[in-house]
């Protein structure tokens, strides 16, 4: 674990932490299918603090997100970028919860991005 108490989790993080979660015995009832995704992402606050994180998993509708720090529900901006593209997204966020090392899990469903956001 790194040092800085802010600093971005891990995949290695991110592998042990599921990892001590588990596998769920319970159906899947999600209505969209989820994939896993771990990439460096960045979370800004309606303050304008920014957050980093590591996506665990997206769909259509949403995305799952490992970070220190708690995230109360509502809206902020998530930004992702690969070599070639930028990807923003405004996300609600519905829950977060602590798990391992000062870290926390949250989760949030997408909402259309205002023209003059994008």
């Amino acid at each position: 674990m790194s040092t800085d108490p802010w600093s971005r989790p891990t995949k290695e993080d991110l592998r042990r932490i599921l990892e001590n979660i588990g596998k769920q015995d319970a159906p899947n009832a999600r209505v969209v299918e989820r994939l896993d995704l771990s990439v460096p992402a960045e979370i800004r606050t309606p303050r304008g603090n920014i957050i980093a994180a590591i996506t665990r998993e997206i769909s259509r509708n949403g995305i799952g997100l490992l970070h220190r720090g708690a995230l109360e529900p509502g809206e902020v901006y998530v930004h992702m970028a690969s070599e070639t593209r930028e990807f923003y997204y405004l996300v609600q966020i519905e829950w977060c919860t602590p798990c391992d090392n000062g870290m926390f899990l949250s989760g949030g469903r997408f909402l259309p991005v205002p023209e003059d956001k994008k």
